[in-house]
């Protein structure tokens, strides 16, 4: 009993105020988007229900430090690899397919979706890469960043290629973006980071041309099916598509801008939007609170990221550095992604809002990252600029 009071003090207590005020406006949200009668589930009490099961995460997540995590990173990689290929092999009974993806096990809690958790995962993995490399090679040149990258690239596009293979293409572009942010951080030199970054965006660019202006040479070579491009297209012109895959944006451009600045209040909705309780919950809180409500919601991820940023630059530990800025960065391109797809900013794609969209995998996913951001605080808060290893609980 001597040491809980410093175990108190070593509690990530802001991270835990930020985490309080997500399920609120989760709880907000989710509230008034299942009102519109899609459903007859009642999805508040089941996302009370996955909170619950994060914060116990959590409070196991919590109870390892860096050292283990870095141990054990190896085996959850593995473990989320078996998942992935587990979901393909499984018949349609245990992983049915939804909206042409099959990433689900059904289980007696509900659906669960591996490469929720494979995000986190990968973060370990890449993690250790680096650390590892880093302390092999402690004379940095080309080459030896360029050996860095290859296997940052191998260890990312291995779950890639499962995940595509499940037809999930958004998941496949949160591991990219994982990829992207280690790049960044793990000190690949510029000579090597700036002629990748050039190359992808100009093909990117390419094939966006392409679908736009010439869809039967990516048909003809590549075989993709036309419809494949259909998102391209309702996210360029939405009105030319509004019966079909333009219709979502419609729906959700239409409600953002008649929240106006202050927004229709709690629970005034006008505007029917399908699966406004997953995906398109932010425009469901722009709706009902404007731009007020959506600026305090954005306000929000951000105050979380520099919660992120400042673990990331107090603990002495490299790994737990570049698991934080995995962290970031799976977290930034989520909340870019979703909000950008409401406002015709970026395509649309199965992407949810961190913390605030239905979903038991995603939200189990996000509170096992943050459960480890707990351990990194917890373990390391005393000794920023020791060096020890770490504090036994």
């Amino acid at each position: 009993m001597d040491n809980f009071p410093k175990k108190v003090d070593r509690f990530d207590w802001t991270l835990t105020l930020i985490l309080f005020l997500f399920f609120l406006v989760s709880c907000l949200g989710i509230y008034s988007a299942q009102t519109a009668g899609q459903y007859d589930e009642n999805f508040l009490v089941k996302q009370i229900f996955w909170y619950v099961v994060g914060a116990a995460i959590i409070s196991i997540t919590i109870l390892f430090d860096s050292f283990q995590y870095k141990r054990l990173s190896w085996y959850l990689y593995g473990f989320g690899l078996i998942l992935l290929i587990g979901v393909l092999a499984a018949p349609e009974s245990i992983a049915p397919i939804r909206n042409g993806a099959k990433s689900w096990f059904i289980t007696p809690l509900g659906s669960i979706q591996p490469s929720e958790f494979v995000k986190t995962f990968l973060i370990l993995a890449l993690s250790t890469v680096v650390t590892q490399h880093q302390e092999k090679y402690l004379k940095k040149t080309v080459k030896t960043d360029f050996w860095l990258l290859l296997k940052l690239s191998i260890t990312t596009f291995v779950p890639i290629f499962f995940i595509m293979k499940q037809n999930d293409l958004g998941t496949s572009l949160v591991l990219l973006s994982i990829l992207v942010g280690f790049i960044l951080v793990s000190g690949i030199t510029w000579k090597i980071i700036l002629p990748i970054f050039s190359t992808g965006a100009s093909l990117a660019v390419f094939i966006i041309y392409l679908v736009v202006q010439r869809p039967e040479i990516l048909e003809k070579y590549l075989h993709v099916q036309e419809y494949k491009f259909n998102r391209i297209y309702a996210w360029l012109d939405p009105f030319n598509h509004s019966s079909s895959s333009g219709y979502h944006l419609l729906k959700s451009l239409s409600a953002i801008g008649s929240g106006l600045i202050t927004g229709k209040g709690f629970g005034n909705r006008e505007v029917y939007i399908p699966e406004g309780h997953t995906d398109f919950i932010f425009s469901v809180i722009g709706e009902e609170y404007g731009f007020v409500g959506g600026s305090i919601v954005i306000g929000l991820f951000f105050l979380l990221i520099y919660h992120l940023i400042k673990t990331a630059l107090d603990t002495n530990d490299p790994f737990n550095t570049y698991v934080c800025a995995g962290i970031i960065s799976m977290i930034t391109f989520h909340v870019f992604q979703n909000v950008g797809m409401t406002i015709q900013v970026l395509p649309i794609t199965g992407i949810p809002l961190p913390f605030i969209s239905y979903g038991g995998s995603s939200l189990m996913g996000n509170m096992f990252a943050m459960g480890i951001v707990y351990s990194i605080r917890f373990h390391h808060r005393n000794y920023m600029f020791s060096s020890s290893r770490s504090l036994s609980i």
